[in-house]
């Protein structure tokens, strides 16, 4: 096998590989073992015609595009890794030459990681950000530990209040048609939390146990139903029943309640000791992030735009995975938030772009500073994986070198290392 790199524009080039003709046979019998399998001719059993009366009948050509199918995978890869090539998409295939006797000639039109052309990365200084903790960070932790704790109790004579939980049912129709999408039963929904269309739990609060009322609202003007935007919707609402939150006082009974301490104090002392060493670690994250941001500043990148696609697309499957934890399904958080998909993923490509970015400039400078992973990293980096996933080490080794992804927990190391030099080699501004 030969191969040849012959670099294009905008990161893409075109990589032509030459398969000689025992490597092409070896494929075609491959072909042939799997499609004479689904062949049915008269006088053979299924499977059981010989070569040459299936060339005979079908002609060997019939076979190639099968061949191609098992060739290629293994020709492009050690094509790459021949021409030193850092494919970040799919390769677009086209056959130069299929001939009956002829070596095989791919050409696979391929688009590259781009050259990052380093700015200064060194000296560099970024503004300081204030991380202390205050009283109402403190007040705001006490509330949401008297949360976790907090007792619903049923309202049977009073009317929802904001905070309210509010079972209800509800059928929304515009111009007095039902749409899809608009109708409940037994929804639990928190009064105030702006989960409904703005306005509709507003008109809520003030209904009693089993009152009936119209609800009267405007989807916005960009609503992700375009059948919807901008239309004034009237919902029937009925309230099953109402739910308000019982919370526990904050004194020295409670802080025996939910903590280790036995008075209030004690457990605020807590609190702030924690939440200082938090303020530490983010402004330490804060620091290293703005030092990787601006020496990405600096450096010059033309990012194919495929990378940034794929970006989002790992973003995307990220957030919806995280809607997926809270109870929430995509086509329910694209109701509520009056967002599309396409609006969703175009709101997050500005992140994506900075993300792809930052990444090459980290990868480049690693590679100028000849940033170097031993095996005690290797080997301490699995360790800490399997403490992290309960499991024991010798699983955890074996699983990353069965699928040869040694190498990916390798960048991962070399990159937080190099990290650590931008920390040491730049300064926050005084």
């Amino acid at each position: 096998m030969k191969a040849n790199w012959e670099k294009l524009e905008n990161n893409q080039g075109v990589l032509t590989i030459e398969v000689e003709q025992t490597q092409v046979e070896d494929a075609v019998d491959q072909a042939f073992k799997k499609v004479v399998k689904q062949v049915n001719l008269p006088g053979f059993r299924k499977g059981k015609i010989p070569r040459q009366i299936f060339e005979a009948r079908f002609g060997v050509e019939s076979l190639y595009q099968d061949a191609l199918e098992i060739l290629f995978p293994n020709v492009y890869g050690q094509a790459v890794r021949e021409t030193g090539i850092d494919p970040v998409d799919r390769p677009e295939v086209d056959v130069d030459q299929m001939g009956k006797g002829q070596n095989w000639v791919i050409k696979a039109t391929v688009t590259v990681k781009p050259e990052v052309q380093l700015g200064d990365y060194k000296g560099v200084s970024i503004e300081p950000k204030e991380f202390a903790v205050n009283e109402e960070e403190i007040d705001a932790e006490l509330k949401r530990m008297q949360d976790r704790v907090v007792v619903l109790e049923v309202v049977e004579d009073g009317v929802v209040q904001n905070g309210d939980q509010a079972n209800i049912d509800f059928e929304g129709f515009v111009d007095g048609v039902a749409f899809e999408g608009g109708k409940g039963d037994n929804y639990d929904l928190e009064i105030g939390s702006g989960t409904f269309i703005p306005g509709f739990e507003d008109q809520v609060v003030g209904m009693k146990k089993d009152e009936e009322k119209d609800v009267v609202v405007t989807f916005p003007e960009d609503y992700h139903s375009k059948e919807l935007a901008g239309k004034e919707a009237t919902f029937k609402v009925k309230v099953n029943d109402i739910k308000r939150k019982n919370l526990p006082p904050l004194d020295d009974e409670f802080a025996k309640d939910v903590s280790e301490f036995d008075t209030l104090d004690e457990l605020k002392a807590d609190i702030k000791n924690k939440l200082e060493k938090k303020a530490e670690e983010d402004k330490d994250n804060y620091e290293r992030q703005a030092i990787i941001e601006k020496v990405s500043e600096n450096a010059t990148i033309d990012i194919p735009e495929i990378m940034i696609e794929h970006e989002v697309d790992h973003m995307f499957k990220d957030f919806e995975q995280r809607l997926m934890y809270q109870g929430i399904n995509l086509e329910l958080y694209f109701q509520f938030s009056g967002q599309t998909e396409d609006q969703l993923r175009e709101q997050m490509k500005e992140d994506a772009t900075k993300r792809v970015r930052n990444s090459l400039t980290l990868e480049a400078i690693s590679k100028v500073e000849n940033v170097e992973v031993t095996d005690e990293e290797v080997e301490e980096e699995i360790k800490n994986l399997a403490e992290m996933y309960q499991r024991p080490v010798e699983e955890i080794r074996e699983f990353f070198a069965g699928r040869d992804q040694l190498e990916g927990v390798m960048n991962d190391i070399r990159i937080r290392k190099t990290i650590d030099l931008l920390v040491e080699w730049n300064k926050v501004a005084a």
